[in-house]
């Protein structure tokens, strides 16, 4: 029975070209494009899933407002993890990383390299996060100082061998220091927000204070043990709060009890997320890597099965509006016996036959675009990964699934067909009044609007960030980096590469207005004894005289940095936020308290000498926090503002001059634009996938409008020669044609209009500056959509109303 299904689906395939090809080719295109895509959500999903003990691991987050300023924190104190553990028995275990710098100068052989896959941690670090071990005790490696684990990639880097058990790595510039390799562990696997090379121990932290429960700078991990509750132990923490934070803050500030602290406005609070939400739900300060964004997976997950949907939704149209041909096979057939289900069974095997068909197309183009799909969602997937065992069974029952989904219907509608009305000629299902193919098509269009609207409104955000006014000039600055490893010749390469033909401006660079520089909150207040309601948080730069002019940054009111001021060193320069919250009418000569100390006991007093202009120093997702910027040289990085003509040849004289001065040292440097942009990448990203897929979805929505108006073209050609001889004229049978699809495209266009509206007013909310959705995305979509249409309707229409009626009327 199954033979004879697929010989006869073969012959009708072979029989109807034309219409098997579209069916063929819209199915291998949306099934190529949800293959890629499922790669892409499966993998997202599977973040920190391969540990043994995931589901019972958490970070602990820190939550503060102190202010009126929010800090929502992927750290917490030092003391945090180690005192769960004591007092709460919930807690089996627990690991922190260190990761403030986040790379370390590494010596092999005569060379230094910079190492940015870096962090200190525990000893637990194993027992928490197990790896593969291939040399060493993993229960014993960190348990040293000087001692560091290291990934396989990291042994063969630097001793060209996975035994380098034992073997030591020099660390550092002008302090160096010995670590002796104590594991080497297999490489952390791609889907996990740690990407460490390098895990030294924590003995080996010597720039921070332990002990401190106010200062949050740990990664904090812990495992409960078997059926805690976590949601019973984040009910604890208010009283840990009481016991540990409150009394150390007391030591520098006028606090009574949390009640009094949360009557300011303040609040300090922690949770736990468990680990494998962190990558798609997580987005705070002090994040280990960056992560992903439910939203987008949900994004490319619509857009997959939008794809999937409208090549369905083809070959159910042309499989109904084909039904006439077919109705005459189905009379007889019903007339001579044959049951329904066996009818059924028949269409079913085809619409089968023809997905897999179209999936073997499907992996042919799946294949083809990865490299192109790798670089657009940020992934390194391999051909191979298509046979991994977590998507193998999904793509082998894919097409057969797609078969059933995409057959049901007109196997349904075919096998329906009466007998005695089909033999006698007074069946019409082919008519392309079809209301349930006119919804259909209406649904593919609606769809392909609303990604036109969506690319255009996601492109119009993108070029608002990049043309508005960011209160600095990110253009012409080149930042080389790493010139703290020039050691004490720092200066002398600074000044020697302002003296060169197109540099404009010179300054150091530890602090940039774009994600991934360095960040340093600290506590003010506006009087000497700190209270709730006087203390507030903000971002500390540390700057010299340069910083402001070389970044085109502008001052509203004051003065700049000045080395004609010694008393500049106990001054500070604060944005316009800063100066609107401490209410002052004019800010100047009025003075900021801070704490210094072991445990903040000492106050410091900083003269506001100058108001910079409100500059977006992180994404516009979020509105301009207060900031103050210290006289200080931060010398990690050096910016220069330079005469872009002269760039490629000035970037040489650089690079020859560091050579000079640090032959070992690696030459990397990097456009501040550029830099801008990647804070964007995501942003981006979603663009190109909203502008890949509206004309993927557009192209496969246009294949079936043509196979559609083609065949009613055929089944009314009579119709159309007898219009021609009674003198109708081409434009009015071209109209006659095309009117009833332009009007489900109207419709189409009615009801996408509000759809994506609503959904990009969601998206634009993630901006604290963003557009306006204006009137003309909408009708410009249209007009796109109804044109795109009408070329697709139109040529067809006008070949079958230029055709000789005398041909067509030849039978009559």
């Amino acid at each position: 029975m199954l033979r004879s299904y697929l010989k006869i689906a073969w012959r009708n395939l072979l029989k109807n070209k034309t219409f098997s090809l579209i069916n063929i080719f819209g199915l291998a295109v949306g099934l190529a494009c949800f293959i890629l895509i499922a790669l892409y959500v499966v993998d997202e999903m599977s973040y920190e899933r391969f540990y043994p003990d995931a589901a019972r691991t958490y970070r602990v987050h820190s939550n503060i407002r102190f202010g009126g300023t929010d800090l929502d924190l992927a750290t917490c104190s030092d003391p945090f993890g180690a005192t769960l553990k004591k007092d709460y028995p919930e807690v089996e275990q627990f690991v922190r990383f260190y990761a403030s710098d986040g790379r370390k100068f590494i010596k092999r052989g005569t060379e230094t390299i910079i190492e940015n896959r870096v962090a200190h941690v525990d000893s637990t670090y194993f027992d928490v996060f197990p790896r593969p071990i291939l040399a060493g005790n993993a229960k014993t490696a960190l348990n040293e100082p000087n001692t560091v684990a290291i990934s396989e990639s990291a042994a063969q880097k630097y001793f060209r061998t996975n035994d380098a058990l034992g073997k030591t790595l020099e660390v550092g510039i002008n302090e160096k220091t010995q670590y002796k390799v104590t594991a080497i562990y297999a490489d952390m696997p791609s889907n996990s927000h740690f990407h460490f090379d390098f895990l030294f121990s924590m003995d080996n932290v010597t720039d921070y204070t332990f002990g401190n429960y106010l200062s949050h700078n740990f990664q904090t991990y812990v495992r409960l043990r078997e059926g805690a509750d976590p949601q019973a132990l984040e009910a604890k923490f208010p009283d840990l709060i009481n016991r540990y934070i409150l009394p150390q803050a007391g030591r520098f500030m006028e606090i009574k009890s949390m009640a009094d602290f949360e009557k300011s406005g303040n609040k300090i609070g922690y949770t736990l997320m468990p680990v494998t939400d962190i990558h798609l739900y997580s987005d705070r300060m002090a994040e280990l890597a960056v992560n992903g964004n439910i939203q987008y997976v949900y994004v490319f997950g619509i857009v997959a099965l939008f794809l999937l949907t409208i090549a369905c939704i083809n070959f159910m149209n042309l499989s109904t509006a084909r039904s006439a041909n077919r109705a005459k096979e189905v009379g007889i057939r019903k007339v001579m016996g044959t049951e329904r289900s066996t009818l059924m069974g028949q269409f079913m095997a085809e619409s089968t036959l023809t997905s897999c068909l179209a999936f073997v197309f499907a992996l042919l183009l799946a294949a083809i675009a990865l490299p192109y799909f790798n670089e657009l969602a940020a992934k390194e997937f391999k051909l191979a990964t298509f046979f991994q065992s977590r998507y193998l069974p999904f793509l082998l029952s894919l097409p057969l699934i797609v078969g059933v989904l995409a057959g049901y219907y007109p196997a349904f509608f075919l096998s329906s067909f009466r007998p005695i009305e089909v033999l006698k000629g007074k069946f019409n299902a082919g008519s392309a009044k079809s209301s349930f193919r006119n919804a259909l098509v209406t649904v593919q269009f609606s769809i392909s609007l609303l990604l036109i609207i969506a690319t255009v409104i996601v492109y119009k955000q993108l070029n608002y960030i990049q043309s508005k006014n960011l209160g600095f000039n990110k253009d012409q600055v080149l930042v080389i980096n790493a010139t703290s490893g020039l050691q004490d010749n720092k200066e002398a390469f600074k000044n020697e590469i302002k003296q060169m033909t197109g540099v404009k401006a010179a300054c150091y660079a530890g602090y940039l207005p774009v994600s991934n520089s360095s960040r340093s909150d600290n506590t003010f207040s506006k009087e000497a004894i700190m209270g709730a309601e006087t203390g507030f948080n903000m971002q500390v730069w540390n700057i010299d005289y340069d910083y402001i002019p070389t970044l085109g940054m502008e001052m509203a009111k004051g003065r700049n940095f000045s080395s004609s001021f010694g008393s500049d060193s106990t001054s500070i320069i604060v944005n316009e936020t800063v100066a609107n919250m401490l209410g002052y009418p004019d800010p100047i000569g009025k003075k900021l308290y801070s704490t210094t100390g072991p445990s903040g006991e000492d106050i410091i007093a900083y003269t506001i000498v100058g108001v910079v202009k409100n500059f977006h120093y992180e994404s516009m997702r979020e509105n301009v926090g207060p900031l103050a910027m210290r006289l200080g040289f931060n010398r990690w990085e050096t910016a220069f503002r330079v005469n872009m003509s002269e760039a490629p040849n000035l970037i040489a004289q650089i690079e020859s001059k560091w050579k000079a001065l640090a032959p070992a040292m690696p030459f990397r440097y990097q456009f501040l634009d550029e830099a801008f942009d990647e804070m964007y990448r995501a942003e981006q990203r979603i663009g190109q996938v909203a502008l890949c897929f509206a004309f993927l979805t557009i192209l496969i929505a246009c294949l079936g409008l043509f196979g559609l108006v083609t065949y009613m073209t055929e089944q009314r050609t009579k119709e159309i020669g007898i219009r021609k001889v009674l003198g109708a004229s081409v434009a009015g049978i071209t109209t006659l044609l095309a009117k009833d699809f332009l009007r489900l495209v109207l419709l189409a266009i009615l009801i996408a209009s509000p759809l994506a509206w609503y959904v990009m007013k969601q998206w634009l909310a993630n901006f604290a500056f963003r557009i306006n959705i204006e009137w003309w995305m909408f009708v410009g979509a249209g007009v796109l959509a109804v044109l795109i249409a009408f070329l697709t309707i139109g040529w067809q229409s006008m070949r079958a109303a230029l055709a000789n009626p005398i041909k067509s009327l030849r039978s009559e």
